[in-house]
């Protein structure tokens, strides 16, 4: 290898528009390839498309199927149980955020997130 960076492929799930675009720049501004779904049930379905991303941020939030229920669903599945998953919410309570734990979450960013924050975080976790 001649010292080049791997692009990190990231999936983002959140049902704001405003979010998603935010991720969307966020992750490709740091280089990354930024894949993108409205809820936990898109989500689902991006995945099916895309090879295994390097990292998976979701809201808890949404409709059709919340954050906990998106994360259980990809670590029921063999070939994503080691992805990093972090969790972008408003939310901050001690209880929710074990819940997100218990579910397979990996880390907890809260909104308004820092740009420079959530890449580094990203890197560091999928890294």
């Amino acid at each position: 290898m001649d010292g080049a960076v791997m692009t990190l492929q990231v999936l983002a799930v959140d049902d704001s528009r405003t979010m998603r675009d935010l991720l969307r720049i966020t992750l490709t501004g740091a280089g990354m390839d930024a894949h993108l779904a409205e809820d936990g049930v898109a989500g689902l379905d991006v995945l099916d498309r895309i090879a295994p991303p390097d990292a998976i941020i979701t809201d808890l939030n949404m409709p059709r199927m919340d954050g906990l229920g998106f994360i259980a669903q990809v670590r029921a599945r063999k070939a994503l149980r080691a992805v990093p998953i972090l969790v972008l919410s408003t939310e901050s309570a001690a209880q929710l955020k074990a819940r997100a734990r218990d579910a397979g979450a990996t880390g907890w960013i809260v909104k308004p997130f820092q740009p420079d924050s959530l890449v580094t975080a990203l890197r560091r976790v999928a890294g």
